[in-house]
């Protein structure tokens, strides 16, 4: 059983590692980096984690998570036949506003294929489809706009079109 300080001091390192991978990226985030941004000491991080990419993996989830969140809070506030381009137009503004989140994210996504641990990223990417099917209604629409918000979020980086032009292009994509 893990006892309450314990979840504290694990909550304190993988606020840490958010913080390092949000400012510095995934190749930063080192067990000396976490411990730097930490209150605890570098062996105090080995104690509560078998290692870095264990806690790399929590601090994603958490990054994905709290996209969700707020994801999740657009649709509610959106009118039903909105929801779909409300979710995606936040998303997009997400990664415009962050664009080293996007960096981040398909740097996470190769870390954990070379280590062949994909069960976290594909738990990730379950999760965004769970929601656009549910504003969508429909799970094809979810990974046809998965798919095409991923190359989207590239794409806007190389060569930014305006929201419009994006919200046409989903349009003929779901209809």
């Amino acid at each position: 059983m893990v006892s309450n300080n314990q979840r504290v001091k694990r909550a304190q390192i993988i606020d840490a590692a958010k913080e390092v991978l949000a400012t510095q990226g995934l190749a930063a985030c080192t067990a000396r980096a976490v411990a730097d941004a930490s209150p605890l000491t570098k062996s105090a991080i080995h104690y509560y984690f078998r290692d870095i990419d264990e806690i790399v993996d929590e601090a994603m989830a958490g990054h994905v998570d709290a996209m969700l969140a707020n994801l999740r809070h657009v649709a509610d506030q959106a009118e039903p036949d909105e929801r779909l381009w409300r979710v995606v137009e936040t998303y997009l503004a997400t990664f415009a506003e962050q664009p080293d989140a996007a960096f981040l994210w398909f740097e996470y996504w190769l870390a954990a294929s070379r280590r062949a641990a994909l069960d976290r990223p594909a738990a990730m990417l379950e999760k965004m489809l769970a929601l656009l099917a549910e504003v969508s209604s429909s799970e094809e629409i979810a990974h046809q706009v998965l798919s095409w918000l991923l190359g989207t979020i590239v794409q806007q980086h190389v060569r930014p079109r305006p929201i419009d032009d994006l919200r046409d292009e989903l349009a003929r994509l779901t209809s």
